[in-house]
């Protein structure tokens, strides 16, 4: 079932690309592991897939250990609580949810204390003022963008946003295009993490770089989606 997951996945952002006269080879995929065993992801990486995307510290540490460090290339892709900054440091070649001037001082700090030459970073942006989800306010995003941009050991490599969800995928556009103008604003050239397994194609179609795909490769587990 992977597999055949998998080749469909492959097949709608080849589609999603096209629309958009974009090479699908410009989208990484980052497979959402969270929930699912390391036997999965094993599984996973033997259908091809190579970058895989953790929502919790603790959850991530086992599966890390077992699977190995740099079997893959691993991405924190949920909220990061401060003080799972210096695990976070050690575990993830990418943490895609930094949302405050505060976090970011502290994972500079650790990268200094760790002997870590860089990591790379994404902001999260809030752009529907869910109390439900993380993200630096749209507003405040520039004063957080100038503090990363004079980091030694983060690399500010772009941005990312959790839209609300809509039945209709449409209706997630508008808040792909608002990424898009931020980052053009604020880092042209950076990555877009936008796009899950029920919109990736709208938001490849609005320029995504980077998709988080969880469900439509491994299957429905759990209520969370991905």
């Amino acid at each position: 079932m992977l597999t055949t997951n998998l080749e469909n996945v492959r097949q709608r952002i080849k589609g999603a690309a096209d629309r958009a006269s974009r090479d699908a080879s410009q989208v990484k995929l980052v497979a959402v592991s969270k929930t699912h065993p390391p036997a999965v992801i094993r599984e996973a990486i033997g259908a091809g897939l190579n970058v895989f995307g953790e929502n919790k510290v603790q959850e991530a540490e086992s599966k890390i250990a077992d699977v190995g460090r740099y079997a893959v290339e691993w991405h924190l892709i949920g909220h990061l609580q401060s003080n799972k900054a210096r695990k976070a440091v050690q575990l993830f070649d990418v943490i895609q949810s930094v949302d405050s001037i505060e976090l970011a001082e502290r994972l500079e700090r650790i990268c200094e204390e760790e002997g870590r030459d860089s990591l790379s970073i994404l902001v999260q942006v809030d752009l529907a003022g869910e109390e439900t989800k993380s993200g630096v306010p749209e507003g405040d995003v520039m004063r957080l963008a100038d503090y990363l941009k004079a980091c030694k050991r983060l690399r500010f490599n772009g941005l990312m946003v959790m839209p609300p969800y809509f039945d209709d995928p449409e209706a997630t556009r508008q808040y792909f295009r608002r990424l898009r103008a931020l980052r053009d604003e604020i880092l042209p050239g950076g990555d877009l993490s936008m796009g899950m397994s029920h919109d990736f194609e709208v938001a490849i179609e609005e320029g995504a770089t980077i998709i988080r795909v969880g469900t439509a490769i491994f299957g429905e587990r759990g209520i969370s989606r991905g």
